[in-house]
């Protein structure tokens, strides 16, 4: 083989590569419309639904984790069958119908439907940071834990969203935890509770759906734990993240 020869066939080696690492980021044309449509309708369902418990009265507390429990489910799902790839094209999606809602500031219908008065006077902060979490702390758990990262996004999903409403409603042991831009924040053992109770019912799901059949409820009761800890112990705005990140590799720290 001559030298010319053996630079072309590096050079295609070398395209071969680009494109596999490419593919591993990005999403084909079927994929990317699946996963946008499915962005778009789960998206807009979901802030549909918040919007007019909003309009009726029904608190942030509640509204807001509507929306923020139907994009993890939404997310997961997504990553189940189409992988990082779809999961990247669907949650830029999510993100410009909040980004949207954001911009339009007071008196949007969702906007009013996820901005608690609690973080008065920095409401769109606290819309904007759990958003990019929640893009990082997924990309984070996938790259990291692979398939066991949809254990985090349900545990994120399902955990974390029951325990703002149910602290909000029954929360009577208080504690305080660290916050962005000095805004006061609180959480409540209730609460904890309650995340811990519903991330081990989502970590059995998520694990029983990537077919982690062995000591199935013994690992979620660890991914549970794990995910409730750092929810209540992490920054005001951060928990997007650290929940995830955490429990997807407690999944695969246990079962891979």
């Amino acid at each position: 083989m001559g030298q010319d020869d053996s630079k072309g066939l590096r050079r295609a080696e070398a395209g071969e590569a680009s494109l596999t690492e490419l593919s591993f980021w990005l999403a084909g044309p079927a994929v990317a419309v699946r996963s946008v449509a499915v962005g778009l309708a789960i998206g807009l369902l979901a802030a549909a639904i918040a919007s007019w418990m909003r309009a009726r009265g029904i608190r942030v507390a509640y509204t807001r984790k509507v929306f923020h429990f139907a994009i993890f489910t939404g997310a997961a799902a997504v990553h189940t069958y189409w992988g990082l790839p779809g999961t990247n094209v669907y949650g830029a999606t999510v993100a410009v119908i909040v980004l949207a809602a954001v911009a339009a500031g007071d008196g949007n219908p969702l906007y009013e439907a996820l901005a608690r008065d609690t973080d008065r006077p920095r409401r769109s902060l606290f819309i904007v940071v759990p958003l990019v979490m929640t893009a990082v702390g997924g990309l984070a758990s996938a790259l990291l834990a692979g398939p066991y990262a949809g254990v985090g996004y349900l545990v994120a999903g399902w955990g974390d969203a029951v325990g703002e409403p149910v602290g909000s409603r029954w929360g009577r042991h208080r504690y305080r935890v660290p916050s962005l831009a000095g805004v006061p924040a609180e959480r409540s053992l209730e609460g904890s509770a309650a995340v811990f109770v519903v991330a081990w019912l989502a970590s059995a799901i998520a694990l029983w759906g990537i077919g982690a059949g062995s000591g199935l409820v013994l690992v979620a009761l660890a991914c549970a734990g794990a995910g409730a800890a750092a929810e209540a112990v992490s920054n005001h705005g951060l928990d997007n993240l650290t929940v995830q990140v955490v429990a997807s590799l407690t999944a695969l720290w246990l079962v891979a």
